[in-house]
This record gives C-alpha cells, sequence and structure tokens, in this order.
C-alpha cells in the first residue's frame, strides 16, 4: 500500500519490522525480498511519486568549488524511485581487484570480496531488467562477435567485457504494484527523515523522525533502520542526529562523510586508424534484446604494474562542440542543446563558449548534411524516446576513420575529499550539506598512464595511431567536473570502527540496528557506475536481516501501520 502522510493524523506514532529510508534503487532492492512475507516494512519516502519542486530544493546544499561539482539538487531526485526517474541505465559489476587491498591505493581493500557479492549480481542483474549476468563477450554473444578494433593486440587491454543497459527501469514505476500488492509492505510519501534517535546509551536507534512540509511530524519505531537514501542525503542523516552522539551517528572516529568518491570521466585524443582497419563501434543487442557494449578495460595485472585505479575507455565521436566534425547530427545536438536536460547536457556539451559565430558554422553543418541529421533524428525519436528500452546513448559514425576515446577511470579513497553539514538550514529546520569534493595527482596519474599504454599499444598493432595532449590530461579529467550522479564512500564498509563506518554486514558500527545501503558504503569507487553493485548489497542485505529478524524479539506495541492506513 501507498500512504501519505500529509493524510496521517499529526503525531502519528508508527511501528515496523523493518524501516528503509527512501525508496530508490536501493531501498526498493530491499523491499522487494520481503514482499508478502510476515515482517512488516516500511518505506518512507520523502518526495512524492512525480518530481516536485518544493522537495528537490530540500537537496540544496554549499559546494566549495563550483567548478569541480555541480549543485546539489542535481542528479539526484526527491521522489518515489529516486535516481532511477533519470539514470541511464548502464549495469556493470565490479571487478575483482576492486575488493582487494593494493598496496599502491591508500585506504583500498572491502572486507567482503568479490566472491561474496558474485552470487547477487545475477538477481541484480534481472531486477534492473538487463537481461543475463553475462558481462564478457564470449558469454553472452556464444556464436561470436566481429573484434571492436580489427588488429589490436594489447597485454594490457581486454575488448571482451560488456556493459549491459537497462530500459532505464525506473524502479518506482516498475515496481509500484508489486510493492502495493504485499500485504506487509507499505511505502509512505512526503515523510521526510529529519533524524534518527538512539537509546540512552547509543547502541540502538529507537525512533526515526520525520516531518513534512506541510508541518506534519511522525515516528517510526522499527527493529532495523535501514538508511538507503543515497551517498549524500545517507551521510547528512548521520551527522545530523547528534543529540546522543553529539559527532552524529557512527562518526566517533570522524570518518562519515569522508573519502567522497565520484568517478573520473573525460574525452580527449584522436585515434586515427589506417585505412581498411574495421571498428564495431556502436552497440550490441543480446538475443534477449539488450543492448550491450564492449570497451577497452584495463587489465587486472597491468594496473598492479603501472600502479594505477582502474580504467575503462570507449570509441566516442568526435567533440560536439567544434562544428570543425562536419557531422549534421552531430551540430543538431548543438542547436537543441536548450531543450537537451541539464544532466545530459552538461555531459554533451560542458561549459564550452557559444558564441553567434559557432551557432552558424554548425547550422551551415545541418544545411549541408540534412540527411544524417534527419536519421539521428529519427532513430532518437523512435529507438529512445518512445521505445520501452532505449538506445543507449549517442552512436554517429564519424565520415573518417577517427574517434575521440571516452574514459571512465576509479578515484582513488581521499580523506579530505568530504561532505559536512553547513550552517545554512532548509524549510524543515534541518542543516544544509557543504561539499568539498577533491581528487589528488595519483587520479590524474591513473588516467594519464593508462592513456601512454593505449596509445603505445595502438601504435604497436600497426593499425594507427592515438594522439592527445599529455599535458592537458587533467583539464581534461576536470572539464565536466566531477562524474556528477555518482555519489561514493561516505560510510564507508570496513572491519574496524576506526577504519570505516558500517562493517561487513552494513550495520554502523556500534549501533545493533541501524544498517546504511548504496554507494556511501563502497570503500572503493572502481571504474564501474554504481548501480548495480548498490542493487546486489541491497539484496545481500535484505538477506541477512531475513535470518536476523526470524531469531529476533518483536517490539513494544505501538500504533501499527495497517490501523492507520485503514
Amino acid at each position: 500500500m501507498i500512504i501519505d502522510a500529509l493524510e496521517l493524523p499529526a503525531g502519528a506514532d508508527l511501528q515496523a519490522d523493518v524501516c528503509i529510508v527512501g525508496s530508490g534503487a536501493a531501498g526498493i532492492a530491499l523491499a522487494l525480498p520481503f514482499a508478502d512475507g510476515r515482517h512488516e516494512v516500511l518505506v518512507i519516502e520523502a518526495g512524492g511519486i512525480r518530481h516536485e519542486p518544493d522537495s528537490q530544493a530540500l537537496y540544496t546544499g554549499e559546494v566549495a568549488d563550483a567548478r569541480l561539482h555541480p549543485p546539489l539538487d542535481r542528479y539526484r531526485e526527491r521522489r518515489f524511485g529516486g535516481s532511477t526517474t533519470t539514470w541511464g541505465g548502464r549495469c556493470v559489476p565490479f571487478d575483482p581487484i576492486d575488493f582487494e587491498a593494493r598496496d599502491y591505493v591508500p585506504h583500498s581493500g572491502w572486507p567482503i570480496g568479490y566472491e561474496t557479492l558474485r552470487p547477487y549480481y545475477a538477481r541484480a542483474t534481472q531486477l534492473c531488467e538487463a537481461g543475463e549476468c553475462a558481462f564478457d563477450a564470449a558469454s553472452a554473444f556464444p556464436r561470436g562477435l566481429p573484434p571492436l578494433l580489427a588488429g589490436f593486440d594489447s597485454a594490457s587491454f581486454s575488448t571482451d567485457t560488456l556493459e549491459r543497459f537497462s530500459c532505464p527501469t525506473d524502479f518506482g514505476r516498475r515496481y509500484r504494484a508489486r510493492l502495493e500488492a504485499a500485504a506487509n509492505l507499505r511505502v509512505l510519501l512526503h515523510a521526510n527523515v529529519t533524524g534518527l534517535e538512539l537509546d540512552r546509551d547509543g547502541g540502538a536507534v529507537s525512533a526515526v523522525r520525520a516531518a513534512s512540509l506541510g508541518g506534519k511530524t511522525l515516528r517510526v519505531r522499527a527493529r532495523c533502520v535501514i538508511l538507503a537514501a543515497g551517498g549524500l542525503e545517507n551521510a547528512r542523516l548521520l551527522l545530523a542526529s547528534d543529540e546522543v552522539q553529539r559527532a552524529g551517528i557512527g562518526n566517533a572516529h570522524d570518518l562519515v562523510g569522508r573519502y567522497y568518491m565520484c568517478h573520473l570521466a573525460g574525452t580527449t585524443g584522436t585515434l586515427a586508424l589506417a585505412p581498411g582497419v574495421a571498428v564495431r563501434y556502436g552497440y550490441e543487442v543480446s538475443d534477449d534484446g539488450i543492448y550491450c557494449r564492449r570497451r577497452f578495460a584495463l587489465r587486472a595485472d597491468a594496473q598492479r604494474r603501472l600502479g594505477v585505479g582502474n580504467f575503462i575507455a570507449r570509441l566516442h565521436h568526435p567533440r560536439i562542440t567544434d562544428p570543425a566534425h562536419g557531422s549534421g547530427a552531430l551540430s543538431l545536438l548543438y542547436l537543441a542543446k536548450p531543450f537537451i536536460p541539464y544532466e545530459y547536457a552538461k555531459r554533451l556539451h560542458g561549459d564550452d563558449a557559444h558564441g553567434v559565430g559557432r551557432w552558424f558554422a554548425h547550422l551551415g553543418n545541418l544545411v549541408r548534411d540534412p540527411l544524417q541529421a534527419f536519421a539521428f533524428a529519427w532513430q532518437m525519436l523512435t529507438q529512445r524516446k518512445l521505445a520501452e528500452r532505449k538506445f543507449p546513448s549517442i552512436i554517429i559514425e564519424p565520415r573518417r576513420p577517427r574517434f575521440s576515446l571516452d574514459f571512465h577511470a576509479e578515484q582513488l579513497p581521499n580523506p579530505d575529499s568530504r561532505v559536512t553539514l553547513g550552517s545554512e538550514r532548509d524549510a524543515l529546520g534541518m542543516r544544509r550539506l557543504r561539499l568539498d569534493w577533491r581528487y589528488r595527482r595519483d587520479d590524474v596519474d591513473t588516467v594519464a598512464r593508462a592513456l601512454a599504454t593505449f596509445a603505445a599499444d595502438v601504435r604497436a598493432s600497426g593499425i594507427g595511431h592515438y594522439d592527445y595532449d599529455a599535458d592537458a590530461i587533467e583539464a581534461e579529467m576536470l572539464r565536466y567536473g566531477a562524474y556528477g550522479g555518482h555519489h561514493i564512500g561516505t560510510a564507508r564498509m570496513a572491519r574496524s570502527p576506526r577504519d570505516g563506518v558500517v562493517d561487513a554486514d552494513l550495520r554502523v558500527h556500534g549501533v545493533d540496528n541501524l544498517f546504511v545501503a548504496g554507494a556511501a558504503v563502497f570503500p572503493t569507487s572502481s571504474q564501474a557506475n554504481p548501480t548495480l553493485t548498490i542493487v546486489a548489497l541491497s539484496l545481500r542485505l535484505a538477506e541477512h536481516l531475513q535470518a536476523r529478524l526470524a531469531a529476533g524479539v518483536p517490539l513494544a506495541a505501538a500504533a501499527p501501520l495497517r490501523e492507520l492506513a485503514a
């Protein structure tokens, strides 16, 4: 059942076995395994079914350097379904090396290994609607595929690993009916969690406080409480709940909000191929109808040899803003910037100056190349705008065998990159976040050494040459700032409270019934988009909680949620 907090009596006192704060990928993945079971589950969502500006404004905060990080109300959604209502759908598992303690990566190492999480990746891939859990070309395409780049011979880079793409699935829309149909599940909308109350000795959460923008307040008492509100909001709630633990819950060692990571992303250089070199540039469609794409992935042994983080790269069209590409389709994208959502326009165009002369140059490309522009527009309309399973991104074959390289790299953990509570307060009286995202020279080195290795391998293969400005790597890496939608590491997982906020079971150290789900718990960021691993960890946590509850003791009497909703 879905209930609106605005319709509950003021001061309602609710009870559940499990209280999940947030209804994005983590929250819904946690709730679904409980459906039709014997445990009462309450999912608390701050927003409504649709985007609401007043609710979204509660995300605004302060960014230390606006050139390096987007505003805090961008790339996340305060509504049912969370940021899955706007994500791009890319699904990629972490690699085994990502879980390892690497001597060249300070603060690396997870308290669980890849083998622990591997069984949950298959279920996560299905839940994300990305098909089978087959992330290499040989498994996903047993009949074989032409090579990604014919003649490319590299001991450092694999071309066999895949990205699989969700519809992209809006978890709120896709799983709403299942949540509504389960007799033991309730979703409470417009309930903004403002704090967690601990018992006197600080060893357990006794109540969850929430309020609506309409002024109503309520409390929830639950045997287990899980924060699944995103990497930034999870940290905010822990820091703001400071009545008993004065530095915030789980923050005895000043770790909540630290080690904030995004990903390093950019587009740089020119890959010029020799005549006749075949390229398989775009997407492949698996037998079960899933869009998949191969990329150049830096192998684990090469990462160790180079002493760098994880790194992948994809072939990419020339930079859209430069009209010298001569492409009518790319110029159409340039001219359409005012109609493209911020999150995608930022990546497509960056902050390049858009003068009148450049505008006319792009218009000239459109006039000279109308057929390519029309074909591209038709594809975007029929295969993306109107399709249930959308064509994942822009694929435009260049007129000459020249590509730029689109890279996506691991940001290494940095304790000085962090989020804290600022001095300003939102409409509910909560202190807003202040974000200070920082990178280090090691992050630049990851990209620099990987690109140099790729260029050497292309040259040695005799298929062409990859040229780039080595002195401009840092600028290119920061052209769009931190990769905006990936909020990682602010409540990191570790065996000891001196090294992290949560343990291997995602329980906050020292608080018996409080857990954190989502990318906040990742100790390292990998090269992979976080959603698939978020869902896999959430499914593992749900299994752990079910076993814990089966052996537990029920709460004292409180107003049952079923009766309040009746």
